[in-house]
This record gives C-alpha cells, structure tokens and sequence, in this order.
C-alpha cells in the first residue's frame, strides 16, 4: 500500500499521527458484543499493549456503567476514559453518568453519544449533560441534515455518523456520508464515525463474525479518514464519493510528506489538522482487526 514509498517508517509514522486516539473500543457491541468482563480485560491490554497510542476511548452503554465499575476494580485499573452511549430518557441518563464521575472514580466519563432527529433534541441533550462533556450527537442521514448540524454547532457539541451494522440494509450510500461530511466542514463542527469501520479499505467483508455471516461492502476507515481531509482540501463531493467507494488499497499510498489517492497528494499538515478539527475517532468493536489489517498493508511498524 505504500506503493513504492522508500521509507515504511514514515508511513507509519504519518497513519500513527493520523489515528493518535483514534480508535474508541466498542466490543460491548455487535457484532463482537462481548460481556463486560472480556470487553473490560481486552481494553486494558490494549492500553498496556505497543498501540496504545491508537486507543481511544471505551464505549459503554450508559445502562452498564455499575458493571463497568465492578470489572475495573477486579483489574485494578485506573484513569480509563469512556464514552456513555444515553438512551431515550435523557435527563436519568445525564444524572447517572454525573453520578459516575463523582471522586473518587477509577474510570471518567468524558463522552457522551446520544441521537437526535431534530433540532429540539439536540438543545435538550446539550442542557442536560455536564459541561465538561464531549457530546456527540448521532444524526439521521436523510432529510434537514444541513439544520440538525447547524444546530450541533450553535450548542457547541459534535455530531456522529452511523456508517454501517451487522445487515447490508445498515449501510448508507457514500454520497449520504459526503453529504454528512461536507455539512460538518462548512459548519466546522467535529465529528466521529461508528459501526462497519474494522477494516482499512472499503471491500466486501462478513457483517459479523459467525462462520455463515452474510457478507456485504463496508466503508473502509482510511477511505473515511481521506475522504473527510481532501474535501477540507477542495475536493469535489462526487470525487470525495468515488474514494469512498475505492476498493483498491494499492490507489492509497502514504510517506514521511503525507498521503496520495491515484495521483491526488495531500499534505503530512492536512492530514493532521483533520484528525484534531473534523474527524476524531470512530466507533470499532475490535481494536485488534484494524490494526492488524493496517500493519498488513504495512502501514504500521
């Protein structure tokens, strides 16, 4: 996938700096949907493992968060950062995750995710939570999208996309992704990705991980990530489309100076200013998958 780059370290060192925390550990949640126990150990492993630096945070359903407790004090771990997903009633849900945090803690939430299909929504959600929060706000795809992140903006949150699940109907189409991407840009308002986003580069893999899974096209992160960073480049939404779409992973390359699509460069400084102002983590129920596929493709050393 370096496609002929001379120095593998650089490449590495340029999707490291791309995916610094980039990876927010879900395996409480299909297709993994692993018991908090395992979830809870394999996170720590991680966290003590050589690609620590790619973990982000651990994803948690706010209604777990008590059997999140008991398996951190059965490790001993301390200082974890998670992100409470919140269901419908927002208001029990923002007190139980205050609760949480109260001192002394082993764990903080310092995220939390919640949907919302209008604008409403997304001030309640905002004026219940704490302010010290991270408040990411899933968007449905379809209709006023440009207003609901309008509306993420104007309460200082950030918006979350779903790209994907465990059917092939769960999947949107890459322009619906652009179109929520180019919204997020214009309005320069932060955003994360989750679910279908374990492999590298867009392909037909299983849904999930039963020996007969049905099998479909999911988005690659890597084709998000650089489709997010040549659209704040100029990028038109059709081309920003077609890389989405991009199977190929030798069309991908990357160096000590940055990145290239089929010929299109983009600097090692875009690609950072991406990952830290537009696109700052996705959503994956295995850390092991996509960093091993990037070190398979030799992105990582």
């Amino acid at each position: 996938m370096n496609r002929g780059t001379p120095d593998a370290t650089g490449a590495s060192r340029v999707v490291r700096n791309c995916l610094a925390g980039a990876i927010d550990y879900a395996g409480l949640f299909p297709p993994a949907a692993l018991d908090m126990r395992t979830a809870v150990r394999n996170y720590a492993s991680y966290r003590a493992g050589d690609d620590a630096a790619l973990l982000g945070r651990f994803v948690v359903p706010v209604a777990r968060l008590n059997e999140l407790v008991g398996e951190l004090d059965s490790l001993d771990a301390r200082n974890v950062s998670a992100s409470a997903v919140l269901g419908p009633n927002l208001s029990a849900d923002c007190e139980t995750v205050a609760a949480f945090n109260m001192p002394p803690a082993r764990a903080r939430v310092d995220a939390i995710e919640a949907k919302a299909e209008r604008p409403g929504a997304i001030y309640e959600l905002v004026s219940k939570a704490s302010p010290n929060l991270d408040v990411f706000v899933e968007l449905p795809l379809e209709g006023e999208l440009e207003s609901l992140v309008a509306a993420v903006r104007a309460v200082g949150a950030r918006a979350k996309i779903r790209t994907g699940g465990v059917t092939t109907g769960a999947f949107p189409s890459a322009r619906s992704v652009v179109r929520f991407m180019r919204a997020c840009l214009d309005a320069a308002v932060p955003f994360k990705a989750t679910a279908g986003l374990h492999h590298p580069v867009t392909g037909t893999y299983a849904l999930t991980y039963a020996p007969d899974a049905p099998r479909g096209v999911m988005f690659g992160f890597l084709n998000v990530f650089l489709a997010a960073a040549y659209l704040g480049q100029g990028m038109s939404d059709e081309d920003a489309a077609r890389l989405l779409d991009d199977r190929d992973a030798s069309a991908f390359s990357f160096g000590d100076d940055g990145a290239e699509w089929r010929g299109r460069h983009i600097d090692a400084d875009r690609l950072a200013s991406t990952h830290a102002r537009v696109f700052g983590s996705f959503g994956s129920c295995s850390f092991n998958e996509p960093v091993g596929e990037l070190r398979g493709l030799a992105l990582l050393s």
